[in-house]
């Protein structure tokens, strides 16, 4: 059995065929002659109270813009949202903000799955083929954070 030679695109499918490309341009495809790119998620549509978590910002600076919308931004609710790695740190904050209220502030979560686009670049324009694209899913997390209403 040979290792792959980039273990960086040892995620590329090589036979699949759920995928869209034909199994003929999967096989030609070699992961060292081509670059990957990925692509930005879609986005939800963007409200005032809507917090997208991600990895690369700080999980205090993350947290407090939370409780700043909750308590200063006159919102009675935030909808956290994670994708991948950061729905471990979306469900982090919710539960962070729902401790900080002595339990004053209910959850209510929903997950679903994001289809992901990336690019395929060939290394070299002139020896390698056409760019591809492929698509993959990743899950993703949306924490509604509310106060409840007062019965």
């Amino acid at each position: 059995m040979t290792e792959p030679r980039n273990p960086g695109m040892s995620a590329i499918p090589q036979n699949n065929p759920t995928q869209t490309e034909t199994s003929a341009q999967a096989v030609e495809m070699d992961p060292v002659e081509y670059t990957l790119r990925k692509r930005l998620p879609r986005k939800l549509p963007k409200r005032r109270n809507d917090v997208y978590v991600n990895m690369k910002t700080d999980f205090r600076a993350q947290l407090a813009r939370c409780q700043k919308l909750l308590e200063g931004g006159g919102h009675r609710e935030i909808c956290v949202h994670g994708l991948g790695l950061a729905i471990n740190r979306a469900i982090n904050i919710a539960l962070q903000l729902q401790a900080s209220s002595q339990g004053a502030l209910q959850l209510a979560a929903n997950t679903s799955t994001v289809e992901l686009i990336d690019d395929l670049e060939p290394e070299d324009p002139d020896e390698a083929g056409e760019p591809m694209t492929r698509t993959r899913n990743n899950s993703a997390i949306h924490i509604k954070v509310f106060y409840p209403v007062p019965q």
